[in-house]
């Protein structure tokens, strides 16, 4: 077995439930109540895509650029 390393972002919507996306996989997300439960769902979203792209022999690249921050900004308008 092989380990990967997949690039998670999680965004919370407004009715407060977590979505977690990996953008190297195509179709790879989901969401949960709580942070936790997300990346804990996107873990099992990311495995079964890696498995469907190994089974199919496709190629895939996990490399995306890292996020290095988020950050609140001020408009004035």
């Amino acid at each position: 077995m092989k380990n990967y390393d997949v690039q998670v972002i999680v965004e919370q919507d407004k009715d407060g439930m977590y979505i977690a996306s990996c953008p190297a996989l195509e179709g790879c997300y989901t969401q949960g109540k709580t942070f936790e439960k997300a990346i804990e769902n996107v873990r099992d979203v990311a495995l079964m895509c890696l498995r469907e792209l190994k089974e199919q022999k496709k190629p895939f690249q996990l490399k995306f650029p890292e996020v290095v921050g988020i950050k609140h900004i001020g408009v004035r308008l």
